[in-house]
């Protein structure tokens, strides 16, 4: 194979590589929301071996999912060169990741700490439930973590850990990806505009803006004349204080 032609499939493979981590990143995301709010229930009335269970399976997945993208991650910004078209984005993938990361950890010290409060091991451990008001249950939820797939859960098959040595497993992979990668964090720009989705109502913002300043405009004539109404077509402020005078 010639060089230029070896080249050619580094580039594919490599691109192929950070597509996978792109999906993944976004599937770990919706795993771990679901998560964090089938973990809002663990204690209140909603609260049972079903919960227990799904949220068991959920992190069962997320663990997998966590695990196959450190080491990608790891594996493309120690080959990759200073330059390279791609490194950009994998640094910011690994950037997201460690946000992913350290939330999902928190959730973790969390549910750890609500099932030892209610341990739930025999009937009457139900009666220490708080009644939240909340109706229905966490079965949508649950099924909506079980339904997200990552290109590789399907080949690499990693034993979960219990819960306690999760939360210490996710404390190893965060100090190892600072060891072995040198990627500061203030150096890493995001894609797309903070706020995007304000961009669209700007228009609107204006309008509101310009109806607030026909609004004073409106509070300062009525002051300077209160000995009848201004007459103004907005004059909302301004007839409060006609009535008023």
């Amino acid at each position: 194979m010639s060089r230029w032609r070896q080249s050619v499939v580094e580039i594919q493979t490599r691109k192929r590589q950070v597509n996978e981590c792109e999906r993944a990143q976004a599937t770990l995301s919706k795993v771990t929301a679901c998560f964090q709010q089938m973990a809002t229930s663990l204690g209140s009335n909603m609260d049972g071996n079903f919960l227990r269970e799904e949220l068991e399976e959920t992190r069962t997945v997320a663990h997998k999912i966590c695990s196959g993208l450190h080491r990608r991650l790891l594996s493309l910004l120690i080959e990759m060169e200073q330059g390279q078209e791609d490194k950009e984005q994998v640094e910011r993938l690994w950037v997201i990741f460690l946000s992913s990361l350290e939330n999902f950890q928190q959730d973790l010290k969390k549910i750890k700490v609500l099932q030892e409060i209610f341990p739930l091991t025999q009937r009457k451990d139900r009666q220490a439930l708080i009644n939240a008001g909340y109706a229905g249950g966490t079965s949508e939820v649950a099924a909506r973590a079980a339904m997200v797939q990552t290109p590789w859960l399907s080949i690499e098959e990693t034993a979960s850990p219990d819960l306690k040595n999760h939360i210490v497993e996710i404390d190893v992979l965060l100090e190892e990806m600072f060891q072995r990668v040198n990627v500061p964090l203030w150096s890493v720009e995001p894609t797309q505009q903070a706020w995007l989705e304000g961009v669209s109502t700007q228009d609107g913002g204006q309008e509101e803006d310009e109806s607030l300043e026909d609004i004073m405009e409106v509070e300062v004539v009525s002051q300077n004349n209160t000995s009848g109404c201004c007459n103004h077509h907005n004059c909302k402020v301004g007839c409060l204080l006609c009535l008023l005078s």
